[in-house]
């Protein structure tokens, strides 16, 4: 019961873990405009993985996405693709692991291919929460250096500060952040579910029967007598290496 309440509750902590990726990828506030110096503007502005947005006071919000890849920075694209990828994954991961609940029976599969399945499948969503938490934590190294830069900028050699948009951190950064380690312990659950799914290996020795005929007073009646199979060294013309009886003269 134990080892089936984990294997569930690894694959619905995987399910919100991929849940949450998706939408993270799909949130436009990534970086958002810092408003520490200047807490009251005209203008607010955001921006995604996939477009920029600029929202006014007047409560209109313009949205453009980004029509070039190659102008991208390389570390942006890399962003986006641990995304992808981590997305990828999780599905794949999940599908296969609804295959392989041990609550679910599909066929004659049987317990040692559901528990390798298992055990895929939490692999899968392990990889997919550390392309995640690395894809998010890669940007928001990007918005951190970013960040310092522009405050260097501001500070011109007379003191004088000059006015320069700076981002800071966006809420889906902290969706991707809390999305992976979803994903991650999904993942190890799973892996951990494993174990209990495997059956257990049995060592026994094989035993088996020969006919031992003997004489009574009504016929002759066979008795079976066990007989413990053992592996024999044979030599090179076909006997037996061990001594017999008719060795000893």
């Amino acid at each position: 019961m134990s080892t089936t309440m984990c294997q569930v509750m690894g694959f619905i902590v995987s399910a919100l873990g991929f849940a949450g990726c998706i939408a993270a990828t799909g949130m436009d506030m990534w970086s958002t405009q810092d408003l520490y110096d200047n807490p009251v503007t005209a203008v607010f502005q955001y921006q995604g993985l996939w477009r920029s947005c600029v929202t006014q006071s007047s409560g209109l919000t313009e949205c453009r996405p980004y029509f070039t890849i190659l102008g991208l920075p390389a570390m942006f694209q890399a962003v986006r693709a641990l995304m992808i990828v981590g997305i990828v994954l999780a599905a794949f991961g999940l599908l296969v692991a609804l295959f392989s609940l041990k609550c679910l029976r599909i066929g004659n599969m049987e317990d040692s291919a559901k528990a390798n399945m298992t055990l895929t499948a939490g692999i899968m969503c392990i990889v997919a929460g550390l392309c995640a938490i690395c894809g998010v934590s890669v940007f928001a190294n990007m918005l951190v250096t970013n960040f310092w830069m522009s405050t260097a900028n501001m500070y011109q050699t007379n003191m004088m500060q000059t006015l320069q948009t700076r981002y800071t951190f966006g809420s889906a950064l902290f969706v991707g952040w809390v999305a992976g380690g979803l994903a991650l312990i999904g993942g190890i659950m799973m892996c951990i579910a494993c174990r209990g799914l495997a059956p257990e290996e049995t060592h026994y020795k094989a035993v088996s029967y020969k006919s031992a005929g003997y004489k009574s007073g009504v016929g002759y009646e066979t008795k079976k007598t066990p007989v413990i199979e053992t592996n024999t060294i044979k030599s090179d013309d076909g006997r037996r290496s061990y001594p017999s009886k008719y060795d000893y003269v």
